[in-house]
């Protein structure tokens, strides 16, 4: 193993490490007191995107309870190089905030178009004017019904608030800037430093961060404003004649796919169906970039979700490029052996949570014997061609269900279409579909 490589699980592992963490936040809340200043939250909001606007359903009651100074900033889309599927995210971001909201108690229309490029810009303008305002989160809500519902009476009416466009426009730049400087690139977020909560989906970690610092109000109500959903805490129901699978789409670069894999494991199991493997390749070696930030951003919520999840995470072992290619020359043997599962599982957490070089025959040799393959009869097969096929199948597949991220699922038999999701957090949601399948 090369000096880089022994070094980087150290490295990663102090920075997703909870002391580390602990550390940071004493330093923001020590230098908050110093100043005198508030509990100030930061929202960057994206007009047109869907999450902002469940997120936004939830800001009023957020000021509510917590003693808090929400600081509103308006934003773009992300830049090409953490969107490269734009349109694809903008598609399913539409199609997830409507099959959420429900689950969090917000609201977003099914089946909705995007809105015209004239209506986000005059909703933008009636925000920017509004910026300052106390009832900010109010209006946001009301904008964003207005907008998806293409209610254009009410953006009319509210227009004559609106902003001129150049002072819009330098709203917009401004917002963008102070976002990329604390280093991000996603709208629906919130920030309080030095940590980044994308909109509902993780609002549950900062209202957790505001009760720690004490910023909950007297007699508030201190359960979570939107909490994500937990079908696993119901009765589980089993197969009635109905055969129902689920197809799991995963990358052996992705912690996001690797904190998920157990956990689908279980789901599977728990409901007595049918669980489908589809490797994928990662998304770097497919062609799409992953700049610092969102990598940076990804390292550290992930962290947090396993945490909350109970699964191992932190020293990591970047198992991008060769590494990935050669585990998956085993992939064929494991599979046909009836240890895909194990062996998928073995190498995720060998490399983002026991920080072993994958690349190596001897940190391979430790992910295939863990997994129950004997290493003597699968290193035949070790950089041998002929999986590719595969993959690329399961990445066709993929995007012709309108994914490309992972993890993606989905979910189909018991006489309904076929349901898909992408990621993690989203498992919720995959076991609601297999129990009214299963109902």
């Amino acid at each position: 193993m090369s000096l880089a490589r022994r070094i980087a699980p150290l490295g990663a592992a102090a920075l997703t490490s909870p002391r580390t963490r602990s550390l940071r936040r004493w330093v923001a809340e020590r230098r908050r007191r110093l100043r005198g200043e508030p509990h100030r939250v930061l929202w960057f909001h994206q007009v047109d995107d869907p999450y902002g606007h469940l997120a936004a359903q939830t800001l009023g009651e957020l000021v509510r309870r917590y003693d808090v100074e929400l600081v509103p900033r308006l934003v773009g889309p992300p830049p090409d190089d953490a969107a490269p599927e734009r349109e694809r995210l903008a598609a399913f971001a539409r199609r997830d905030a409507a099959d959420v909201a429900p689950g969090y108690g917000l609201a977003f229309p099914a089946s909705v178009a995007p809105p015209t490029p004239q209506a986000v810009a005059l909703a933008t303008r009636i925000l920017a004017a509004a910026l300052a305002a106390p009832d900010f989160p109010a209006l946001a809500v009301r904008v964003g019904a207005a907008l998806w519902q293409v209610d254009r009476a009410t953006l009319a009416s509210l227009a004559r608030e609106a902003a001129p466009s150049d002072l819009t426009r330098s709203a917009v730049e401004a917002g963008n800037r102070e976002r990329a400087e604390l280093g991000h690139y996603l709208g629906a977020m919130l920030h309080y430093a030095p940590e980044w909560y994308w909109g509902v989906d993780r609002l549950h970690f900062l209202e957790r961060r505001l009760a720690q610092v004490g910023a909950l109000r007297p007699g508030a109500n201190a359960a979570p404003i939107a909490p994500r959903p937990d079908p696993s805490r119901l009765p589980a129901l089993l197969g009635n004649g109905r055969r129902v699978v689920l197809e799991l789409y995963a990358s052996l670069r992705s912690p996001y796919s690797y904190i998920a894999l157990e956990r689908t494991y279980a789901l599977a199991a728990r409901y007595r169906i049918e669980l489908r493997l589809r490797p994928v390749l990662p998304m770097v070696m497919r062609g799409l970039p992953v700049p610092p930030a969102k990598r940076l951003y990804i390292l550290l919520d992930t962290q947090r979700e396993a945490e909350e999840a109970g699964v191992p995470f932190g020293r990591v072992c970047d198992p991008v490029g060769r590494p990935v290619e050669r585990a998956f020359s085993l992939w064929p043997h494991a599979s046909a052996a009836g240890k895909g599962g194990a062996y998928l599982l073995s190498f995720a957490r060998a490399a983002f949570a026991e920080g072993v070089d994958t690349g190596t025959d001897a940190g391979l040799r430790r992910v295939a014997e863990r997994a129950g393959l004997d290493w003597e009869k699968v290193r035949a097969d070790l950089d041998r061609e002929g999986w590719r096929d595969e993959l690329e199948r399961n990445r066709a597949e993929l995007f012709a269900l309108g994914l490309w991220g992972v993890p993606s699922f989905r979910v189909l038999g018991g006489d309904a279409p076929d349901y898909t999701t992408w990621g993690q957090d989203r498992l919720w949601r995959v076991e609601q579909e297999i129990r009214a399948r299963l109902a």
